[in-house]
């Protein structure tokens, strides 16, 4: 019972109901006002036109005995006095035919002979209503008299009072039940439909932040054969094609991440990761000046006439797995692998981070990547060797070019690792005097050898056996 007289006044605490109803009130009781002021004036003219039907019929009796038996003015006035006792007529001036007065009876009327002029009946309402004054001209009346009565009008105003106490509330209970009607129609067919359209909006906005669309609405429920229902099916195509862009936008987004992801991990085998960020945020001429780092080349001695004798797929297989487990080392080591050339491969520590264990984590490399051949050969019954350089010194590095570019080293520590590597042994790491300062009395080493090395001379070299 409750929930259905909620329902009923629910329209008179909606906004949009509320304005409408005043309104219609307000239109309602102005046009009604403005039939109330014309009824108002018929009204006074009516109860006026009364008063004048009662002194009508007097003056007509005056009339007729002045035809039969009235012959002088005495007896006129007489007679007039007598016939206008306890009537509406308060007083009566008599005027004869040439304007003059005779005679004044009861309360002086405002109106003089000389006020009609030449018309027939005149008439005059005091200002505070009480009186109404009517004169009649001899013409009017037939005869040598011209007559003018004073007449109580005070029982007017009270009824013309009362006629529009009685239209006012006429108007009042009229423009109640319109707008009451008016209202509960606003209810059941505007503002309750509106007040659900509100809440499907509501579930709307809901469902689609929740990424959701399997929503029940209220606009769906109900068909509507005017404007508002033509908004709802607007509001639920719109949902339709919100829904469905979402949902295409999100897979978008989905195989756009997959493939910005596909991106960002071919771009990190490519180039370090802070070389990386520099690029994609628009940097040219990428390139560093690195006090020390410890460079190492790596070469498979044999590689060149094995591959005369296997095919290619199992050449590019084999090479996979070598450089493969080398890689892995690199992360172990978390050192930054430059390039492969052939069946050569170029990684470097101490950039592009610089670190203070460089020279370490390249000598652990070196000798992993020998056990890592050693185990290679063992499982694939096979006699590769390899020669590796190692060398600690200063170089610049950065990305060259705009396509296929690489992140590369130059500077003359560069060429002296690559020179340990070509003027080394098999199976050896062969490392410069730099390098050695640092790993002596750590690692393990053969005593030096001086070797002449091209393009620069007798150098001291030392190769690394192990760790101490």
């Amino acid at each position: 019972m409750v929930p259905k007289i909620s329902r009923l006044f629910s329209p008179l605490r909606a906004r949009l109901s509320r304005q409408i109803v005043l309104w219609v009130f307000a239109s309602i009781v102005v046009i009604e006002t403005l039939i109330l002021i014309p009824s108002y004036y018929r009204r006074e003219e009516e109860l006026l036109h009364q008063l004048e039907d009662v002194s009508g019929a007097i003056f007509n009796s005056i009339v007729r005995l002045t035809e039969t038996s009235m012959k002088s003015d005495d007896t006129f006035q007489i007679k007039v006095k007598t016939l206008t006792e306890d009537s509406v007529i308060l007083g009566v001036k008599i005027y004869d035919s040439q304007g003059e007065l005779i005679e004044t009876i009861g309360e002086v009327p405002e109106i003089d002979f000389s006020d009609i002029g030449d018309k027939d009946i005149l008439r005059v309402r005091s200002r505070d209503g009480k009186r109404y004054d009517v004169a009649l001209s001899a013409n009017y009346l037939g005869i040598n008299y011209t007559l003018i009565a004073r007449h109580d009008a005070s029982k007017i105003q009270p009824e013309l009072y009362a006629f529009i106490g009685r239209i006012t509330l006429l108007v009042i209970l009229i423009s109640a039940f319109v707008t009451l009607v008016t209202m509960a129609v606003l209810g059941v067919k505007l503002i309750h439909p509106i007040l659900k359209l509100r809440d499907d909006l509501i579930a709307a906005g809901e469902a689609l932040g929740k990424n959701g669309n399997k929503v029940k609405f209220y606009s769906v429920s109900i068909q509507r054969q005017d404007e508002l229902g033509e908004v709802m099916i607007a509001f639920n195509q719109m949902f339709e094609r919100v829904s469905t862009e979402i949902d295409r936008r999100k897979q978008a987004e989905k195989i756009l991440l997959a493939e910005q992801e596909k991106s960002e991990r071919l771009l990190l085998n490519i180039l370090p990761q802070s070389i990386a960020e520099k690029l994609k945020e628009g940097k040219e001429n990428i390139a560093d000046y690195f006090e020390e780092v410890t460079i190492l080349f790596a070469d498979l001695v044999g590689f060149t006439e094995l591959s005369e004798n296997i095919n290619p797929p199992q050449l590019v297989d084999l090479l996979n797995q070598i450089f493969s487990c080398f890689d892995e080392l690199t992360d172990k080591y978390y050192l930054e692998k430059i390039k492969t050339i052939g069946d050569a491969y170029m990684v470097v520590g101490g950039l592009p981070e610089p670190r203070v264990d460089h020279v370490e984590a390249i000598a652990e490399m070196a000798l992993d990547m020998q056990t890592a051949i050693a185990d290679f050969n063992q499982k694939n019954n096979m006699q590769l060797s390899m020669r590796i350089g190692i060398n600690t010194g200063p170089v610049i590095a950065g990305v060259i070019g705009r396509k296929k570019f690489i992140y590369d080293l130059w500077g003359d520590a560069v060429n002296t690792a690559s020179r340990m590597e070509s003027h080394g042994e098999p199976d050896k790491i062969q490392v410069t005097e730099s390098t050695y300062d640092y790993l002596k009395g750590k690692y393990i080493f053969e005593p030096k050898r001086t070797i002449m090395i091209k393009g620069k001379g007798e150098m001291n070299t030392y190769f690394l056996l192990g760790r101490r």
